[in-house]
């Protein structure tokens, strides 16, 4: 299965957080730290889940800094 990659800056101290919101949707995206000390993940999103994916980032932004990459 093919997936489509998102980055993004985040609050370095909600990376645990975010892995954890979306294993909880199973399915929807896999996250990976790429930088901890930066908080830089990388979302490996299934295609027919991306508008899921975005609708969770986009809830997401509210409480903290999200920023595509």
């Amino acid at each position: 299965m093919r997936t489509i990659h998102k980055e993004y800056r985040v609050d370095k101290t909600k990376i645990g957080f975010i892995k954890f919101i979306f294993e909880g949707h199973e399915g929807v995206a896999i996250a990976t730290t790429l930088d901890p000390k930066t908080g830089h993940i990388r979302l490996a999103i299934a295609p027919d889940r991306l508008e899921s994916a975005r609708m969770i980032v986009e809830d997401l932004k509210k409480d903290f800094i999200f920023d595509e990459v």
